[in-house]
């Protein structure tokens, strides 16, 4: 964080930081001044969602002080939101996780959702941001359950990236992955697996370890890397469908595809090894593995159908599976891993 300054000032003299609630009140005291040595600077509060109305917004304030650049600091919201603003205004983008809660901070892309947060549509960025800064000293003092919801997010990479490879199904770029984007995509999942409960234990003690590093790396480098080139598939569409539930929008968008991971294990007929070591991940790092865990304790058929039905939406990624996917499908995956979620939790 200290390298902030001299990082923003390579592109350009003039900028608009973009700080999420957290950052505005603990972070920003301690590095304002030494920013604005270096560069000139408006500082603007994130408005807590990623909505095209603030969008514009930020937007608005970033033309009229004619920036030569923006800087996403805080959540993952937060980082899209800055992507989205400058590549509307076709200026570079500087991005700096406080938490790694997402593999959002190196992606060509911004996920946009309506003002009371259900998904709205992917934003397909032209290119990846100009620089991404990364503290793991910020990140390790951050609360837990951010750095296990990156675990979350990360979970689905490999999952999702193989189907997409078994099906030849583009990836975000419109291409097809290639051996590299599929390597890094299984390396995020052998990393979660070696290093996820230590990482966790780390965070917890607040200090910075090999272990806390690699995961860091994983949640937000390797699988961004991993799903912008090797693809999304039933995780990340069932995250998107289970945010037609106004219940589920207080948990975090790893959490939610921890979810859609353990559907698709069924939903893609996984050997039950794998469907074992999964589940068994998530127990032990504290992933959801149920839908109660997330909300939906007492919805009914009709509501999950409801999931089901804009999970498979038009353009959604659950298309990329290997296989036609239908919402009775969708359906019934979640009904399975949610039963057998709960009967570990018995066991």
């Amino acid at each position: 964080m200290s390298e902030l300054s001299e990082e923003i000032s390579r592109f350009g003299q003039k900028g608009l930081l973009v700080c999420d609630s957290f950052v505005f009140e603990n972070i920003l005291p301690e590095i304002r001044e030494k920013i604005k040595k270096n560069v000139e600077v408006k500082i603007e509060k994130f408005g807590g969602e990623c909505c095209d109305e603030e969008i514009e917004r930020l937007s608005d304030i970033a033309k009229d002080f004619g920036c030569e650049f923006i800087a996403g600091i805080g959540g993952g919201k937060t980082l899209d939101t800055a992507k989205a603003v400058a590549y509307r205004l076709k200026i570079s983008t500087c991005i700096v996780p406080t938490i790694a809660s997402t593999d959002a901070p190196c992606s060509a892309l911004s996920v946009i959702y309506t003002p009371e947060g259900k998904f709205k549509r992917y934003l397909k960025l032209p290119k990846n941001p100009d620089l991404v800064l990364v503290d793991t000293k910020v990140i390790a003092n951050a609360p837990v359950r951010f750095l296990v919801s990156g675990m979350g997010d990360a979970l689905a990479t490999w999952f999702e990236a193989e189907s997409c490879r078994r099906a030849y199904a583009k990836n975000m770029a419109g291409g097809v992955g290639t051996l590299s984007a599929y390597s890094l995509a299984r390396i995020c999942y052998e990393t979660l697996l070696e290093y996820g409960l230590s990482a966790r234990i780390s965070c917890e003690r607040k200090v910075v370890t090999p272990a806390l590093e690699h995961i860091v790396e994983a949640n937000i480098l390797l699988s961004g890397l991993g799903f912008e080139s090797g693809g999304l598939a039933a995780a990340h569409a069932i995250h998107d469908g289970l945010t037609v539930l106004e219940e589920t929008h207080r948990f975090y968008h790893g959490e939610k595809v921890a979810i859609g991971t353990l559907a698709s294990l069924f939903l893609t007929d996984k050997p039950k090894k794998i469907v074992d070591e999964v589940f068994s991940f998530c127990e032990l790092v504290g992933l959801p593995t149920t839908l109660e865990d997330i909300g939906v304790s007492s919805a009914s058929d009709e509501k999950l159908m409801e999931v089901a039905k804009a999970t498979c939406a038009e353009g959604e990624t659950i298309h990329n599976e290997p296989f036609p996917v239908t919402p009775e499908m969708v359906f019934f995956a979640l009904k399975a891993a949610d039963g057998e979620g709960k009967r570990r939790k018995i066991k």
